[in-house]
């Protein structure tokens, strides 16, 4: 989700209830483009984070500190000399732009009371932190603009601050019913993209959550809408703004499964299918959104490698078992040969010579057949020949039998290690799995290599009961949880012929009330291939009733009696021990 003006509105808020009438205690530029400043307020500490960052510019109160460097760079200098112990008087956003005002008072050095202004753009990659004094000329910047890079304003020392007017965007605080519909209909594109390019503040996905609550369809072109739809979409975005006119903001987070996938200042309703976690700061949301985001793409790209040697191996027994069923296919042909073979044998006698081919009495069937014949060959020898195939084509399906079932289990081997993959969570995660390809043979260790220290540790869940739940991360994991850490009376569960987790229901003797059975089995639905289907197929059993067949991969097992049930994979109400 873009850092949109609605946002923005929720930090203003949050700040300026939070700073106004503090002090900057100290000032840090971590970064070429951040700034890290220590406000002192009402007995607290409060750490304000101020990113211009092209790719991922922020603004958020922050527990965490960065190291600055050993020298401070020179815009880092110039706001100590001016704004250090410098009180916060007001923190404003021009009408919805994406757009911060720092308003500020220090003592000069003759002792005069002045005022500043530290203004932050969160614009992507026109982000910028700029030092202003009173009349809003610019005395300095963090990033410089000049007339060679920019066209529109200069971001220079001495320059005059504006904000730039280059999208012809009206202000939607400002809004009327009439305007409304008059932009609207000048926009002869989808509606939910007319509200974004239309006004200032709207992201794409406010403008298609304005049209879900308005009971459209977001891509209906706008310029043909009738009067009852526009006014009903008129009233969802007046209400959505007086909830920023008002301050009533819900921050908030949309996962899907344990992924954060948005973040919004206001309820988004249009993820009614997915997970939305509340919390009481926008930025409490930033923070952990972007630390969870930022996890989740370290990790998919160090599996990168890894999940590239799986998908080969896959791939290659996938294409070497579809030959060999094919294989099998033609092996089916075997007893048909044999049948002839004995048929020539029976009733060879009458074949006259140089024949193609003799009619026969199958007494296996009652029924008439004919018999190809090779008209060089004798009878005894057209008989040898069909039970020489026969004997080819048996020794074939019963070497396929043994391959086909090898060459299976492989497959599920390997589809098992995708899924570990899949919701690898922590660097660790990955260690074991890589550790797993090495002992299957798909990776080499290197010469003089130790075995990897493992310190990754199952998923831990507590149900609604009282029942403490485990959830094995890889096939590894599997293995300990059922055969070492369960107990006979423990209750297993997985996803039925899928690829999936082994969860283990810790029972202490006691019996498991149906909420927990079905708790577990969400887990096993979430933690499997299926968790995207609406309803995932579960076998449970007690764990004494889950063996291992000697010389098995990783995680396989067979049972041989179980129950089933049929749920969905929405773990959201799950509590997990950290």
């Amino acid at each position: 989700m873009a850092f949109d003006g609605i946002t923005i509105a929720n930090i203003v808020s949050e700040l300026r209830q939070t700073l106004t009438g503090g002090r900057i205690y100290k000032i840090a530029q971590p970064e070429n483009d951040e700034l890290l400043l220590t406000v002192k307020n009402n007995g607290s500490q409060y750490r304000l984070l101020l990113s211009a960052d092209a790719s991922l510019p922020l603004v958020y109160l922050t527990h965490g500190n960065k190291p600055s460097p050993m020298t401070a760079p020179g815009f880092c200098m110039l706001l100590r000399k001016h704004l250090q112990n410098a009180r916060i008087l007001d923190v404003s956003q021009p009408g919805l732009e994406r757009i911060i005002r720092l308003e500020l008072e220090h003592l000069n050095e003759l002792g005069d009371l002045c005022r500043k202004k530290l203004i932050i753009e969160v614009m992507g990659k026109h982000s910028n932190i700029i030092f202003c004094d009173s009349k809003d000329m610019i005395i300095d910047s963090i990033k410089h603009i000049s007339g060679m890079v920019s066209s529109v304003r200069e971001v220079l020392p001495g320059r005059d601050y504006f904000i730039p007017q280059t999208q012809n965007k009206w202000d939607p605080l400002q809004l009327t019913y009439v305007n409304f519909c008059d932009h609207m209909r000048a926009k002869p594109m989808a509606v939910y993209k007319a509200l974004y390019t239309s006004y200032t503040g709207l992201s794409p996905i406010m403008a298609q959550e304005i049209c879900y609550r308005s009971g459209m369809d977001a891509d209906l072109p706008a310029n043909v809408l009738e009067d009852t739809v526009l006014q009903s979409l008129y009233d969802t975005l007046t209400d959505i703004l007086q909830h920023i006119i008002t301050d009533t903001f819900t921050p908030s987070i949309i996962y899907n499964g344990q992924e954060p996938i948005e973040f919004a200042a206001l309820p988004l309703t249009l993820y009614a299918d997915k997970t939305s976690r509340t919390y009481d700061s926008i930025s409490a949301v930033l923070e952990q959104y972007y630390a969870e985001r930022s996890m989740v793409t370290r990790i998919r790209q160090k599996s990168v490698d890894l999940r590239k040697i799986v998908q080969t191996a896959l791939e290659r027994n996938v294409k070497k078992y579809d030959l060999q069923l094919k294989q099998m296919q033609d092996t089916e042909k075997k007893d048909k040969y044999k049948v002839y073979g004995e048929l020539i044998n029976t009733y060879g006698y009458n074949i006259t010579p140089d024949s193609k081919s003799m009619e026969a009495l199958n007494y296996y069937t009652n029924e008439m057949i004919t018999i190809p014949l090779d008209p060089t060959l004798s009878p005894q020898e057209n008989a040898q020949k069909y039970f020489e195939k026969y004997g080819k084509l048996k020794r074939t399906y019963e070497a396929l039998s043994e391959l086909t079932v090898q060459v299976k289990e492989e497959i599920e081997h390997l589809e098992s290690i995708l899924a570990a993959l899949d919701i690898a969570m922590q660097e660790e995660d990955l260690v074991q799995i890589k550790e797993e390809l090495i002992e299957s043979g798909y990776i080499r260790r290197k010469g003089g290599a130790k075995k990897a220290k493992i310190t990754s540790r199952p998923f831990h869940y507590i149900s609604s009961d009282g029942f403490h739940m485990y959830v094995g991360k890889n096939n590894f994991q599997n293995d300990e949880l059922t055969f070492r850490f369960a107990t006979g009376n423990d209750w297993w569960f997985h996803a039925k012929k899928k690829a999936g987790s082994h969860v283990i229901v810790k029972t202490e003797g006691q019996e498991l009330p149906d909420r927990t059975f079905e708790e577990a089995a969400r887990l096993a639905a979430y933690y499997s291939k299926g968790r995207e289907q609406a309803k995932v197929e579960i076998d449970y059993i007690q764990k004494k009733h889950v063996k291992k067949p000697a010389g098995s991969k990783p995680g396989f097992v067979v049972y041989y009696t179980n129950f089933s049930m049929a749920i969905d994979s929405d773990i959201s109400a799950i509590q997990q021990v950290m």
